[in-house]
């Protein structure tokens, strides 16, 4: 496995190719063309940032900024967000994944993969294997809550953090775009079910925080509440924020008008899950 290191004054910035023996399976381009993020064509892997060892809380954390399934918003769903971890003792990684391109597969493999990478290197990373969370935003909601809700125990995350999420694939509540892209827009109504991820919640689904506007129009607030519902009915721990406005894709933006208490309310939550300072 191929790393980069760089240092900053706060924090390790370490870069890793998730699939340096090739990979497991194809969206059709990203054999076929030279990786090239200003063509959507990702090279799977993660940026990891690492808070200084004595800061460490053992908590990681795996971000899938959104995007609709099309693109990947890097900047403020990704690499912003890498100081407030960071700073709160918390590993964090930004994950690069590829397009579906008309394979489900594809983004699900990368996502899985990242998981399993912070876990093979939780003891020189100062990472508990058990506090690895998976975060994500808009159509990188739905990619964590499908990880979430779909791998088997040894694979899934810790805890969940989730930014606006798409969860449901029914046609009356999902944002289309993502529901197309992943997994076509002529998918039957079984496929549809299978990653509508409000209903494959179970007892073991990890604790979630979400985060949300009740003015979102590209993502109905549905989506995040019938989570949270379906969260509780099992009994799992969950909280829910919803802001009264912002829209969209507000992610890190110091311009989302409740920026400051959304940052409030998610440190809150990570304290008393147990995963920061």
């Amino acid at each position: 496995m191929l790393t980069t290191f760089q240092f900053s004054s706060a924090q390790q910035v370490v870069d890793i190719d998730l699939w340096p023996q090739g990979l497991p399976n194809t969206n059709g381009i990203d054999s076929s063309e030279p990786f090239d993020d200003t063509k959507r064509n990702f090279k799977p892997s993660i940026r990891v940032y690492l808070p200084d060892a004595e800061k460490a809380t053992g908590a990681a954390v795996v971000a899938c900024p959104g995007g609709g399934y099309d693109h990947l918003a890097l900047d403020h769903e990704g690499y912003d967000w890498s100081s407030f971890f960071t700073e709160r003792g918390i590993a964090y990684a930004v994950l690069k994944y590829r397009m579906p391109h008309g394979n489900k597969d594809v983004p699900i493999s990368d996502a899985t993969e990242a998981l399993r990478v912070m876990r093979e290197h939780a003891v020189e990373w100062h990472v508990d294997p058990q506090k690895v969370g998976i975060m994500g935003s808009s159509a990188g909601g739905h990619l964590a809550t499908t990880i979430a809700t779909h791998s088997e125990a040894s694979v899934a995350p810790n805890f969940q953090v989730l930014f606006y999420p798409v969860v449901t694939f029914d046609l009356r509540f999902t944002h289309k775009g993502s529901r197309n892209n992943l997994i076509g827009k002529d998918a039957d109504e079984s496929l549809a079910n299978q990653y509508s991820n409000e209903k494959q919640v179970t007892v073991d689904t990890p604790p979630a925080i979400i985060l949300l506007s009740d003015d979102d129009g590209a993502v109905p607030s549905y989506n995040g509440v019938g989570y949270y519902l379906a969260l509780k009915e099992k009994a799992v721990p969950a909280s829910l924020h919803v802001y009264p406005s912002g829209g969209h894709g507000w992610g890190y933006r110091s311009s989302f008008r409740f920026h400051e208490e959304m940052l409030a309310d998610l440190s809150a939550w990570l304290k008393a899950m147990n995963l920061s300072k």
